[in-house]
């Protein structure tokens, strides 16, 4: 059972971290993260990310697994919402995070990406 605490900021639980790290190493390679549970977000989103991305000035890497000691999650009524710290090739931990909601449904979980960014 996935912790649904709305006080609180939790540690990404486990069930989640597969499919918010092969989403975060879909973007790092330059891809919008599309599957059967990942939505894909529109052009003008993905444009947003890219230029947000281009703009920092750094390449992205694979998602390491350190960046579960510092990523959040906290329980929002009908959905948790994320941040996902990302890396970089020059600076390891970036500021730059993955802003991502997971709602349940009948047959799982659903991941809207929303917007990579500094916050």
């Amino acid at each position: 059972m996935v912790r649904k605490d709305p006080d609180t900021e939790i540690p990404v639980d486990e069930a989640f971290r597969p499919t918010l790290a092969w989403m975060a190493n879909e973007i790092a390679a330059g891809r919008a993260p599309h599957a059967a549970n990942v939505p894909a977000c529109s052009a003008d989103t993905w444009d947003v990310i890219i230029g947000i991305i281009a703009d920092y000035g750094e390449t992205l890497v694979q998602l390491p697994e350190a960046s579960w000691e510092t990523s959040v999650s906290q329980w929002h009524g009908e959905r948790w919402k994320f941040l996902v710290d990302l890396y970089t090739a020059g600076e390891g931990r970036s500021d730059l995070v993955m802003d991502v909601d997971i709602a349940e449904t009948e047959t799982g979980f659903e991941y809207s990406l929303h917007l990579v960014y500094v916050p």
